[in-house]
């Protein structure tokens, strides 16, 4: 086994995975400390619906229309 991005993407890919990384070892700061405890599941709520609309964007509102494209 190799390196899977060293070749073909790694330039594309490391900068985002270098910020995800660093984004989650952020967040998890804020979510461990005592005082976030209580709104924590409210923001999981907002974040779902967040991802939810924006899959539903990605599969549904990006669609070619065939009748038009005939």
């Amino acid at each position: 086994m190799g390196y899977p991005f060293k070749d073909t993407s790694s330039v594309a890919l490391n900068p985002i995975i270098k910020f995800t990384t660093l984004f989650g070892v952020l967040a998890m700061e804020i979510a461990i400390s005592e005082g976030f405890r209580g709104m924590a599941p409210w923001f999981g709520v907002i974040f779902l619906v967040i991802a939810l609309v924006f899959v539903y964007r990605s599969f549904y509102k990006m669609r070619v229309d065939q009748k038009k494209k005939k």
